[in-house]
C-alpha cells in the first residue's frame, strides 16, 4: 500500500517510517527557563557555549557556569531594576557568550525577551523598542552609539552594555577587546553615561539575593516568552508573540525529525547564523541546549574565513546556514581541501537552497544537507526533509509531527494534489498573534489556521515544494526584506515622487533589492538616494540598484503593481542576456 492510500489526509506520514514518531510526547518542561535548569543539572560540567574569534582566540561557559550567571542576571532584573513578570527586555548583540546569559536570565526572571538585530539603524531600533514597550536594553558596545540616538520616544529605562569577548579568560578577553577597539576601531565612543556594564549587573544580581525559581516556577506554556519582530504579510514590523509552549513544542517536533542524528551530550554545533534570528534561536540555541550540545558561536560569518578556526579547532557535528553561506564555504580552498570530518548533517533554511550547492556540499563533506521551511510566526519550523530513507531534493520536505498543512485557492478551498495553493498550517508551534495588532493578527490567523502567503505544491507522497510567494517579501541572504519599509525610506527624500521596490535574482545573495523611482527633482542621483537610505536602513535592506523611471505600473485606483513591475524587469534582463 502506498503512502497516499495509507494516509489519504496526511500522505506525508508514510515518509516517517520507524525513525520519526508521528505523535511525540508533550514537552517535559513548562517553560524555557525550566529547560535551561534541567540542562544545567544533566550536563553541568560540559561546555555549553564557546565563542571563537577569527584568529582562534576563544572563551567558553560550562552548563553550570551559564546557569549561575543567568540566575544572577535574573536577580538583577527583578531585585535591582524591580522589573515585573511580563516586562520586556530587548537583547541586541551578535553571537557571543553574553547572549545565552542574558536570554536565559530574562526568561528566568519571568520577563519577555525581544530579539533585536544589532545592525539596525537608530530609526529601526526606536520603532522596535517603542512598539514592544521594552524597559531594558542589553546592547553590545560596538553599537552603543546608535542606541544613544534611538532611545528618545521609547519606554527604555535602563541600558546594560556588554562586549563580544565577555566572559573570556582575563588576558585573552583583554587582548581581543583591545584589538577590536584600538586596532579595528569597532568600538565607538558613546554618551550613555548611566549605562551599566554586564559584569557589574551580574555582580549586583549576585549580591541581590532571591531565588529565580520563584519567578520562573509559575510559568506555563501559555505565558509569553519572546517577541520576535517580522514584517509578516504587510511589511510593517510587528512582534510575533511566541509563548513558552510554542517554542517548546517546536523543539519536540524538531527532536522527532532529527532523533536519528542527535546524541545527548555529544553534539558540537557551529552557529554562524545570528542567534537573534528565529532559525538559529530555536534550532541552534534551544534545541542544542536541550540536547547538551557544545555550541560554537561565531560573532560574524563575514568574511567566510572567519569560520576557518572554528572548523579546524572543533569536531563540528552539525551546522545550519543559508544557501549563500554554504556556497561561500565551498568556494574556500581550506574548506574544500579539509572538510569537517565529524559532520553528521547540515540544515538549510531562510531561503531556497540551490540544487548545485546542496549536491556539491554533500560531495565535499559526505554529510546530508537537508532543507526546511519555516517562518517567524511558527517558531519557526514547519517542514523539513527527512534524514532517514529517501528524501526529495529541491523541496521543503514533509511537515513536522503534529503539524497540519492545507493548500488553498483564492476562495479558501483546498486544491487538488499537484496544484498550487497558499500554504496554511496549524500546530502547537503557531504564534498567538501579533503584539498589540489584532487586525493584523486576524488577517493571518483564520479559524485556527495560519495563512503564510507562500504558494506551495504537494505531491502524492506528501512532499511540499514552495513555488512562489504571494507576499512581496524579498529574501536577501536569508533575511526578510519588506518593500513597504524601503519604499517608506525612499519616499522620505524630498526629491522622490514615488517608488516601488522589488526583488531580483542575485548570484551572491539569492535576491537583491531593486528600487524603481520616479523623480520629483531631476537632479536626484542614485548615489544620493542610496546614501539617504543608509541613514534609515540596515545594510542588507539597502537597494543594490536604483532605476529611475517616468512612471510606475498601477491599478485603476492608483495602487502600484509590483508584480507587473517585477515581470517587466525580469523580461528585460532576459532579453539582454
Amino acid at each position: 500500500m502506498d503512502a497516499a492510500s495509507a494516509y489519504p489526509l496526511k500522505p506525508w506520514l508514510g515518509q516517517y517510517g520507524s525513525q520519526i514518531n508521528p505523535q511525540p510526547p508533550a514537552p517535559a518542561y513548562a517553560s524555557v527557563a525550566a529547560l535551561a535548569a534541567s540542562a544545567a543539572q544533566r550536563f553541568a560540567a560540559q561546555t555549553a557555549f564557546t565563542t571563537v574569534m577569527p584568529n582562534g582566540m576563544y572563551g567558553s561557559l560550562s552548563y553550570a557556569r551559564l546557569d549561575a550567571l543567568s540566575d544572577h542576571f535574573a536577580r538583577y532584573l527583578r531585585q535591582v531594576l524591580k522589573l515585573q513578570a511580563g516586562d520586556r527586555v530587548a537583547i541586541q548583540m551578535p553571537n557571543c557568550l553574553s547572549y545565552p546569559v542574558v536570554l536565559l536570565g530574562t526568561m528566568k526572571a519571568g520577563c519577555v525577551a525581544v530579539n533585536t538585530n544589532p545592525l539596525y539603524t537608530a530609526h529601526e531600533m526606536r520603532h522596535q523598542f517603542a512598539d514592544s514597550g521594552a524597559k531594558v536594553v542589553v546592547v553590545v558596545d560596538m553599537f552603543a552609539d546608535k542606541l544613544e540616538a534611538a532611545l528618545a520616544g521609547t519606554g527604555v529605562q535602563h541600558v546594560v552594555i556588554t562586549r563580544v569577548p565577555e566572559f573570556f579568560p582575563g588576558v585573552i578577553g583583554g587582548i581581543v577587546h583591545a584589538v577590536m577597539k584600538y586596532w579595528n576601531r569597532l568600538v565607538p565612543a558613546h554618551g550613555l553615561t548611566s549605562a551599566v556594564s554586564l559584569p557589574d549587573a551580574i555582580a549586583a544580581g549576585e549580591a541581590g539575593g532571591g531565588s529565580p525559581r520563584d519567578w520562573w516556577g509559575p510559568l506555563q506554556h501559555s505565558d509569553l516568552a519572546l517577541l520576535q519582530y517580522t514584517g509578516g504579510t504587510t511589511g510593517v514590523a510587528k512582534g510575533a508573540m511566541l509563548t513558552h509552549g510554542n517554542l517548546l513544542w517546536n523543539l519536540v517536533q524538531m527532536r522527532a525529525m532529527v532523533a536519528s542524528h542527535i546524541e545527548e551530550g555529544r553534539e558540537v554545533v557551529l552557529t554562524a547564523l545570528p542567534l537573534y534570528h528565529i532559525f538559529a534561536f530555536t534550532v541552534n540555541f534551544l534545541l542544542m541546549l536541550d540536547a547538551g550540545a557544545r555550541n560554537i558561536l561565531v560573532p560574524s560569518p563575514r568574511p567566510v574565513q572567519n569560520l576557518q578556526r572554528a572548523f579546524e579547532n572543533y569536531p563540528i557535528t552539525w551546522i545550519t546556514g543559508v544557501n549563500t553561506l554554504y556556497n561561500a564555504l565551498l568556494n574556500e580552498e581550506w574548506f574544500a581541501a579539509y572538510p569537517p570530518k565529524h559532520l553528521k548533517a547540515a540544515g538549510g533554511g531562510g531561503a531556497a537552497m540551490h540544487h548545485a550547492v546542496v549536491e556539491r556540499f554533500e560531495q565535499v563533506t559526505g554529510a546530508p544537507l537537508v532543507e526546511g521551511y519555516g517562518l517567524t510566526e511558527s517558531s519557526p519550523v514547519v517542514c523539513f526533509q527527512t534524514l532517514v530513507g529517501n528524501r526529495t531534493r529541491d523541496s521543503i520536505g514533509v511537515p513536522a509531527p503534529l503539524t497540519d498543512i492545507k493548500l488553498v485557492d483564492d476562495a479558501g478551498l483546498e486544491v487538488a494534489v499537484g496544484q498550487p495553493g497558499e500554504l496554511c498550517l496549524r500546530g502547537p508551534q503557531v504564534m498567538q498573534g501579533y503584539w498589540q495588532r489584532p487586525e493584523a493578527t486576524a488577517e493571518v490567523l483564520k479559524e485556527g489556521w495560519l495563512h503564510t502567503g507562500d504558494v506551495a505544491v504537494m505531491d502524492e507522497a506528501g512532499t511540499f515544494r514552495i513555488v512562489d510567494r504571494k507576499k512581496d517579501m524579498i529574501l536577501v541572504s536569508g533575511f526578510n526584506v519588506y518593500p513597504n519599509e524601503i519604499e517608506d525610506a525612499l519616499s522620505r527624500h524630498d526629491k522622490v515622487m514615488e517608488a516601488a521596490v522589488i526583488g531580483v535574482p542575485d548570484r551572491k545573495t539569492g535576491e537583491a533589492v531593486l528600487a524603481c523611482v520616479v523623480k520629483r527633482d531631476d537632479s536626484l542621483t542614485e548615489a544620493e538616494l542610496i546614501a539617504h537610505c543608509r541613514e534609515l536602513l540596515t545594510a542588507y535592506k539597502l537597494p543594490a540598484r536604483v532605476e529611475f523611471r517616468a512612471e510606475l505600473p498601477k491599478t485603476p485606483i492608483g495602487k502600484i503593481l509590483r508584480k507587473d513591475l517585477r515581470a517587466e524587469v525580469l523580461a528585460s534582463q532576459k532579453n539582454k542576456s
